[in-house]
């Protein structure tokens, strides 16, 4: 059986798309067959994330138009076989991708794939609702701030009105002065208000950006306490 994960969260910018291609790798890394699926229309950052930018001709709009096939549309990972991306489009009006289109691409890709990755745009918007409709279990990303908490809880009550019951938590750009200051909410009181598995904090590191804007997956570096720390968590979330 084909896992779907998607990953959320209430807010942009808590690191979805980061987190999304490096636990792409590290399942890669292990020999699994991995699909990433961007769906944030317009703007899409999983391409640059994985360094393939360069080589998106047809991305998920133009399937659902009936442009290319949908084998065309997958972009292979230069360092693992195993791993493909279905781009997003950049242009935000080429497609709407409703929640059909999903399960019905999804479907068809659960027979090639043993994972699928999906990163999702922030909020609960129709795009949105569409990007989870084939997910079996979810992934929400968000950062160390209340506001966060407040729209992850909401992210979740969702996530279980759609039926995932699967879903975790990820705290991401975690620092050790924040955790102690008493100003931001504590990993303790962040899994209780949350009420659903912490599977595992992200800590902020200089490294993790260079990756990401060099294209190159930081768990790429597999001697590294961040590929390390992504693995123990891939092993939470898929356990």
């Amino acid at each position: 059986m084909c896992e779907i994960t998607a990953v959320v969260s209430g807010k942009g910018g808590s690191g979805k798309t980061m987190f999304a291609s490096n636990l792409a790798c590290v399942l890669a890394m292990a020999g699994k067959k991995v699909l990433l699926i961007d769906m944030n229309s317009g703007f899409r950052n999983l391409d640059i994330c994985l360094g393939v930018e360069n080589q998106v001709i047809f991305d998920l709009a133009d399937v659902v138009n009936g442009v290319c096939s949908l084998n065309k549309a997958l972009i292979p990972d230069r360092r693992f076989e195993a791993l493909y991306l279905l781009s997003a489009s950049q242009n935000y009006n080429k497609a709407k991708i409703k929640a059909p289109h999903m399960k019905k691409i999804c479907d068809i890709l659960a027979e090639k794939f043993e994972y699928i990755i999906i990163d999702t745009p922030a909020g609960i918007d129709e795009s949105w609702q569409a990007s989870i409709a084939a997910a079996n279990r979810a992934v929400i990303l968000l950062t160390q701030e209340f506001s966060a908490v407040r729209c992850s809880d909401t992210i979740d009550s969702k996530l279980r009105e759609n039926g995932i019951t699967k879903r975790y938590a990820v705290v991401n750009k975690v620092r050790s002065e924040y955790s102690v200051s008493g100003f931001f909410p504590g990993l303790a009181e962040i899994s209780e208000s949350l009420r659903i598995p912490l599977a595992g904090i992200i800590q902020e590191d200089i490294n993790i950006h260079i990756a990401t804007n060099n294209g190159v997956p930081v768990v790429c570096k597999a001697d590294s306490y961040i590929c390390k720390n992504f693995e123990k968590m891939c092993s939470r979330i898929f356990e």
